[in-house]
């Protein structure tokens, strides 16, 4: 009877949720810079503001940094880029392209954080009651979720930004009159063909859908047995919610690298 309780009287079940959307979105963060890079060249962007110099030196955020390395060394090389490097009129770029390593490093930061949750967590004592090393049986309170179910609202976060950032990229190429020469919606025949319209009507509703998600579970509390357990986490409703933030975002991405490969 005490193993079996030891199971499911602590955080055990989310925390592995916390773990596997961890791992995802480590690397849907990877692919978040792969599709802003892609973005920037289809949309004949400038790769100058992800030079090493104007972020670590100046900003120290880890995860920023290693955003900007990645799409600069991404985009290194490239063509497109370099075809209007000289004679371009624009002074800068939108938002979601300059500022896409301040966004997807905010997640990289916010996963480290996690990261740190987590493996504390992993070597943890969550059980109640727990059986001290001299044999002493005591109850304590060491099963209640808030340190997980905190860091699973803070992941919600940034999660659903980097899809917010990246619906307004794949917005931007679909749109004739921001896209500097692409087709409306990126369509072969526009007019008679819609494109890429719809795909990126499926995008907002996922960024939206994330939005409303992405409202933190752990504020909220309901008491249950007699007013006994008068505070609990709600740990397992911001895991659940969490899961469907990461599985939206990586539909999300899915689009933009679409919309991307087809504008280059």
């Amino acid at each position: 009877e005490k193993e079996g309780l030891a199971l499911i009287n602590g955080t055990d079940g989310m925390l592995g949720m916390l773990i596997l959307a961890i791992a995802d979105l480590e690397q849907l963060a990877d692919v978040a810079d792969l599709t802003a890079a892609m973005s920037v060249e289809g949309l004949l962007g400038t790769d100058a503001v992800f030079r090493p110099e104007l972020h670590e030196p100046l900003r120290p955020h880890p995860g920023q940094t290693i955003s900007a390395a990645r799409m600069h060394q991404i985009l290194d090389g490239s063509g497109i880029v370099a075809s209007h490097r000289q004679d371009d009129t624009r002074v800068q770029d939108a938002y979601s392209l300059r500022c896409a390593p301040q966004v997807t490093g905010g997640l990289r930061d916010t996963l480290d954080y996690a990261r740190t949750v987590a493996d504390r967590e992993l070597a943890a004592a969550i059980d109640n009651p727990v059986v001290l090393d001299d044999g002493t049986v005591c109850s304590n309170g060491n099963f209640h979720g808030a340190p997980i179910a905190y860091v699973l609202d803070f992941l919600a976060i940034p999660a659903t930004d980097v899809g917010s950032m990246s619906e307004r990229r794949t917005d931007r190429m679909l749109d004739k009159a921001r896209s500097h020469g692409l087709p409306p919606f990126l369509a072969d025949d526009p007019g008679v063909d819609s494109g890429l319209m719809i795909a990126q009507y499926t995008q907002a509703g996922l960024v939206s859908e994330s939005k409303r998600l992405a409202a933190p579970a752990s504020v909220d509390s309901i008491p249950s047995s007699a007013m006994q357990e008068d505070h609990v986490s709600m740990g397992w409703h911001a895991a659940r919610k969490l899961r469907r933030i990461v599985d939206n975002l990586r539909s999300i991405l899915a689009i933009e690298l679409v919309a991307a490969a087809r504008a280059i």
